[in-house]
């Protein structure tokens, strides 16, 4: 790439610029725009969360500074608060979680052939969401509960990578069980999800199928044991059973065979108890499988810690999503730029280089791969790790 370009430019080379234009252009995002695009927007948001700016006078200030650099950064608008703050709220967030998804296959086909700790030859999804506050006097639209506002993120992810394959943003009265009526399942893959997610009605849903789940049980299920499978104790397993749901309501909406396996955590001191419809993979496969989903846990904590999605610019639904959906295309846009460019190091440091190069002009791959990466440490008090296992 050219030295005359700055960092900030030759990152945005990632994008598929045509691709955007076409999200932009299917919900009419720029009609009758005479300044300021959706392509402005888009570059001046992702900027914030690359730089972790505090707000839309913080924006402001540091881009003006730059002047000069703007138009060479693809910012051709003039950057100005009042309307930046009129795009975020009239502008449809549809246009970003469009872009989103053309960028999250991407880095599906660059991460696929990526091991997440189990070996297993089939897709694996962690199906998880998480809630994030917000002040009722400001975001009255996203009320929860009788003095307070939220959100809730619910996410599927691609735990080859890890990668979002797809995000919801719901009020926060919105339970977790609901968004398996909106789950396509693939045909052969697993979905690992926790106990709020145990409905046997939508579980059956994805066994009809042919996609496999693993969930954890709730201590009142009922369940009549038909035989039981040998397993080697000193691995933590305590059974590995199979049998049928015994209650009414239960068997109703599952009628089929279920599998039950028992395993004790000897790091947490606590007995798991798992239901799954896959009778073929060992059962400390399964176990480990569903300790994976903890990458989902993690992806939360991650994004939290280092994009700007529990602080927003604007206060309007339309705004909140706009913000969260364009930190989530930055977050994947990275990812894809570690893998294109053969980057052996983790998304924090990457992110830590660009929030303070963007405006040098110098090759892009020439600052990431001069940084030394310290070795981290075997038990990392504040620092969240993705991509390194």
């Amino acid at each position: 790439m050219s030295q005359e370009q700055t960092i900030f430019s030759q990152l945005m080379n990632f994008l598929p610029h045509y691709e955007f234009s076409k999200c932009v252009n299917r919900y009419q995002g720029d009609y009758r725009i005479r300044s300021f695009s959706c392509m402005d927007q888009f570059l001046c948001m992702s900027f914030a969360q690359l730089t972790y700016r505090e707000s839309l006078r913080d924006i402001e200030s540091c881009l003006n500074a730059m002047k000069s650099k703007l138009y060479h950064m693809g910012i051709r608008g003039h950057v100005c608060r009042s309307t930046l703050a009129y795009a975020n709220e009239q502008r449809s967030w549809r246009i970003y979680a469009d872009f989103a998804g053309v960028l999250i296959q991407k880095a599906r086909r660059l991460y696929a052939g990526d091991s997440f700790g189990v070996d297993l030859d089939k897709m694996v999804y962690a199906l998880d969401a998480t809630i994030i506050d917000l002040c009722l006097s400001l975001f009255p639209w996203a009320q929860f509960r009788q003095r307070k506002s939220a959100i809730k993120l619910h996410t599927l992810l691609d735990l080859h990578g890890p990668i979002p394959i797809w995000v919801k943003v719901t009020s926060a009265s919105v339970h977790e069980v609901n968004l398996l009526d909106e789950l396509i399942p693939e045909a052969g893959s697993f979905y690992v999800m926790d106990r709020g997610y145990l409905d046997f009605r939508r579980l059956f849903a994805i066994h009809a199928a042919n996609a496999f789940f693993i969930i954890r049980s709730k201590r009142n299920t009922q369940f009549q044991r038909l035989y039981s499978h040998p397993v080697n104790k000193t691995t933590g397993l305590r059974c590995d059973q199979t049998g049928y749901l015994t209650t009414y309501y239960s068997s109703q909406d599952y009628p089929e065979k279920i599998r039950r396996i028992k395993y004790y955590d000897p790091e947490r001191k606590l007995q798991l108890v798992f239901l799954t419809n896959n009778f073929s993979l060992p059962p400390l496969t399964i176990a480990q499988i569903y300790k994976c989903r903890w990458l989902v846990e993690l992806f939360f904590k991650w994004i939290k810690m280092h994009l700007r999605i529990k602080a927003f610019y604007g206060t309007s639904e339309n705004a909140v999503k706009t913000q969260i959906w364009i930190a989530i295309t930055v977050y994947v846009l990275v990812a894809i730029v570690r893998k294109e460019l053969k980057l052996d190091m983790t998304l924090y440091s990457i992110l830590q280089i660009l929030s303070v190069s963007l405006f040098e002009k110098q090759p892009i791959y020439q600052i990431l791969t001069d940084f030394k990466e310290q070795p981290i440490m075997e038990n990392p008090d504040n620092q969240l790790n993705l991509f390194n296992f």
